[in-house]
């Protein structure tokens, strides 16, 4: 375990034992700080970011920094991270320091100048932000807000917005979201444990089908329980891929 203290030199494995258990040592890390610090980087979550990073990547590099020192530094880091988010939801004052309130950018197709400065935000940038949602004038847009996490929410006012079937009264099915229940061979047993079936319910599905199982590279299951198999398809060039079966 010498690895973990200061060395005047390192050997091959103690590198790769030092790598090791930073790289271990930072995924529990990382699971800790939680979901939304990943996908969404916050004020806190960017400081926090760059924190950690130089802190586990110091001693990964210099034989001369002990790993545990690191390590420690980390977890208090981390402790601090998880207190400070709990207070922001006990404490207002706090909460509106962290994640203040979204700034308005347009409203009523009227660009808020003052505000773009404030987001420090440039024209070129929200033009940008707009033609991405496929809007290109300007003027359609209802409300535009600068999220506390860097993005911009566009809104687009009701009279541009595209016609609905619920705007023309027309019914429609139910909405059935698709998912994968076999993929190359292989059962998603815990989607079939959400859906109250077992392996034996769905092989027999597969079997109505003139299918094994174990030879489907795709099949999808709906909320109404329909499966729909998918079967490779090779071309002239032999490339494959996937076309819908027997539905």
């Amino acid at each position: 375990m010498n690895f973990f203290h200061s060395q005047e030199s390192l050997t091959i494995i103690e590198w790769i034992l030092r790598a090791v258990v930073g790289y271990l040592f930072l995924l529990i890390a990382t699971k800790l700080l939680g979901q939304r610090s990943i996908s969404q980087l916050r004020f806190l979550d960017f400081t926090i970011a760059l924190i950690l990073g130089n802190i586990i990547a110091h001693p990964l590099s210099d034989e001369k920094l002990g790993l545990s020192g690191s390590m420690t530094t980390t977890a208090t880091i981390v402790l601090l991270y998880l207190a400070t988010s709990w207070l922001s939801l006990k404490w207002n004052f706090l909460k509106h320091f962290l994640d203040p309130a979204p700034i308005t950018l347009i409203q009523n197709g009227q660009i808020q100048i003052k505000n773009l400065s404030k987001a420090k935000i440039s024209m070129d940038h929200l033009f940008s932000e707009v033609r991405k949602q496929q809007i290109e004038d300007i003027q359609k847009v209802a409300l535009a807000l600068w999220e506390p996490g860097g993005t911009i929410s566009i809104f687009v006012s009701p009279q541009h917005q595209p016609a609905t079937a619920a705007d023309m009264n027309i019914h429609k099915a139910a909405f059935s979201l698709v998912k994968p229940i076999i993929i190359e061979g292989s059962t998603n047993h815990k989607l079939l444990r959400q859906l109250g079936k077992d392996s034996a319910w769905l092989e027999a599905k597969i079997r109505a089908k003139h299918q094994n199982i174990h030879e489907v590279p795709l099949a999808t299951i709906d909320d109404q329980e329909q499966i729909r198999i998918y079967n490779l398809l090779t071309n002239e060039k032999g490339d494959q891929s996937l076309a819908s079966g027997n539905g």
